[in-house]
């Protein structure tokens, strides 16, 4: 299918209009030593002559404010903020001068910059308190909100509190919601804490939580203990329930059985109550819970509860159950691929081939790896549905005219790539839907490849498959996959998985670049290659990130005799564990990797063999002969017997 979009005229004088519109005259050298003398706070280095007109000198004025903050008066902020109000600078600044007045407690000067309530909970507490005098019942609506939650706030919102306590807007009630939020949470010091501040009115509520905090399994002593329409007992209730099923979930459901039909609670409660109490008992095993668990989870008909069901069923080969709770999943649910397929194996157990082919039909109709691993089953073409989008040359030519577009070409030229994306993000994030399609287009054309994803899937352009999965780096890719003997789709897919192909990319545990490599992984494989270890930022350098991790994963292939499932999960996983779930199993492809045990391991594998199948298909302009796994993949035992 063939979509055509077409940039608004209208939208695009505005943005003209509204952005920094005039040429850069100014060099980009010359801007590069002013920016970087600005960070440095050099200021008598900084040469505004010779940044004068360059697209990006907002980004100088930003720091050289930053810098003045808090002697800056909120006239010169918000003329800043309406000058760059399509830039991140705007974000930032607005955030930093809120940051300095409110910690400040200059709130007269937080509020002239604030536009509506701002990001992250400091702030908030700060603009909360800055409307106190101003308009105290929606500082008192916005200070509940941040008093309601189950954990510990900032201290910037102490004076909040404070206050809000003091004039009774926050009540016995709240300080007693708080408490129970808080336990359920596990937040134990916070509820050590919170009954001392209960009103005398709220003591004897503040008794029997003593009396069930340590132990929660005395919720059957409530009942005898409590009038019905008492304030908090439901949530007392409802709450000890919630501990009591984390510590002892066989001891749980005999005090429910007691409880249940004594407890002043709400359908809502007892409806969460009984599905902790299921799903608990179905994940741990419980025996003495099983028969209550399968009833529950029948009654209850929640999703997730029905697929760990499913789940393990699966994991006893009980295909007759498999079916049926399956089919006890609502229609949209069950007509999903993952449970069409398995719903296909079940059929086919019990006999019943005509109903395995059908369910299988289903399945294939959609883009997954279940989807394709139905195909397989069929001996039929996988359905990628890629929707292909046309834009109009003359709209991409504006697009780049954008001074969004024109701050972002630069921020790569001068080697900003961090600085460009938070560009591109804010935009994403500002710019009316309809006019996404050309900017994306316009970011794949300039080879922007993790900028395209990020657009694509915040469009919610699903079937835009040639921006979803651009041939980004493939050069590379092909070229390492020769030298290593790699499969080359592969190694897209594990780029693709691991970064959405940004060099840059940097995980919080560390791994780096294109295929997500950790410093100590570089290294180990440029000993083993002889290559000589650059450091760790060389790792952001896409060909040596591709030379590394190419022969990372090939090492990993090497293990597991060639096999690419197991290898994808040792390369997310690592190999020991891989060691581990393999000489516990005997398998075909399709319940080894149901029954991997970490969830992000068991759908990064699923992932990526679909994202190869996707980019082969898709250099191929056809899924004809293009197979997820390979034969051996799909007919082999997963066992230690692949381990080599």
């Amino acid at each position: 299918m063939r979509v055509t979009y077409r940039l608004s005229r209208r939208w695009l004088g505005v943005m003209l209009v509204a952005g920094i519109a005039a040429p850069a005259w100014a060099s980009d050298q010359g801007f590069t030593q002013a920016f970087e003398a600005a960070r440095a706070h050099q200021w008598d280095q900084v040469d505004h002559d010779a940044i004068e007109g360059h697209v990006l000198e907002g980004y100088v004025e930003y720091h050289e404010l930053k810098a003045r903050l808090p002697g800056v008066s909120p006239a010169v902020i918000n003329d800043y903020l309406k000058r760059h109000e399509n830039s991140v600078l705007s974000e930032w600044m607005r955030g930093m001068a809120q940051d300095t007045w409110g910690a400040r407690q200059q709130f007269d000067d937080f509020l002239a910059v604030s536009d509506g309530v701002p990001q992250g909970t400091t702030r908030q507490c700060w603009y909360y308190r800055a409307l106190l005098g101003q308009q105290p019942q929606r500082a008192a609506i916005g200070g509940r909100e941040l008093w309601l939650v189950g954990h510990s706030q900032p201290s910037a919102c102490d004076p909040l509190f404070d206050q809000l306590r003091a004039n009774g807007t926050i009540t016995g009630a709240d300080i007693w919601s708080r408490l129970m939020l808080a336990w359920r949470a596990g937040e134990d010091t916070m509820a050590r804490y919170l009954p001392d501040e209960l009103p005398l009115s709220w003591q004897p509520q503040r008794a029997l939580f003593e009396r069930l905090q340590n132990d929660p399994s005395r919720i059957t002593e409530l009942p005898a203990l409590v009038h019905h329409d008492m304030p908090g007992v439901s949530s007392l209730y409802s709450t000890a329930m919630a501990r009591l099923v984390r510590q002892d979930t066989a001891r749980a459901l005999t005090a429910w059985r007691e409880v249940k039909s004594r407890a002043p609670l709400t359908d809502e409660q007892r409806h969460d109550i009984e599905h902790d109490l299921a799903f608990y008992s179905l994940v741990r095993d419980i025996d003495a819970n099983a028969s209550w668990a399968n009833a529950a989870a029948a009654q209850l008909g929640d999703q997730d509860l029905l697929e760990l069901r499913t789940r393990k069923a699966l994991e006893h080969r009980q295909w007759h159950d498999v079916a049926a709770w399956i089919e006890r999943m609502k229609e949209d649910d069950r007509r999903d691929a993952h449970w069409q397929y398995w719903l296909g194996r079940a059929r086919e157990q019990l006999g019943n081939d005509t109903g395995a082919r059908q369910a299988w039909q289903i399945a294939a109709g959609q883009r997954s790896f279940f989807g394709f691993a139905a195909a397989d089953r069929l001996h039929q073409p996988y359905a990628l549905e890629n929707e292909r989008v046309t834009i109009a040359e003359h709209d991409l030519k504006d697009a780049a005219s954008l001074p969004s577009m024109r701050r972002i070409t630069a921020l790569y030229r001068i080697n900003e790539p961090g600085l460009a994306r938070a560009e591109w993000y804010y935009l994403m994030r500002h710019l009316p839907k309809a006019q996404h399609p050309t900017l994306t287009q316009y970011a794949l054309s300039q080879g922007w490849y993790d900028l395209t994803i990020y657009a694509a899937i915040r469009g919610d352009h699903w079937d835009a498959l040639d921006w979803r999965f651009p041939q980004g780096y493939v050069d590379l890719f092909q070229k390492w996959g020769q030298a290593r003997n790699v499969d080359p789709w592969l190694l897209m897919a594990l780029a693709r998985r691991e970064s959405s192909f940004n060099p840059q990319a940097q995980s919080p545990v560390g791994a780096r670049g294109l295929m997500q490599l950790m410093p100590g992984t570089g290294q180990h494989v440029s000993q083993q290659l002889g290559v000589a270890w650059q450091g760790v930022t060389s790792l952001e350098d896409p060909n040596t990130n591709v030379m590394l991790g190419s022969a990372y994963i090939r090492d990993m292939a090497a293990r597991y005799s060639g096999n690419r499932i197991a290898a994808a999960a040792a390369y997310n996983a690592g190999p020991g564990r891989v060691d581990r779930w393999l000489a516990n199993s005997d398998e075909p492809f399709d319940l080894f990797v149901e029954e991997i045990p970490f969830r992000e391991t068991r759908e990064y594998v699923q992932a990526v063999l679909t994202y190869r199948a996707i980019f082969e298909g898709l250099a191929k302009g056809t899924t004809q002969g293009v197979y997820m796994m390979s034969e051996h993949e799909r007919t082999t035992r997963y066992n230690s017997d692949l381990q080599r």
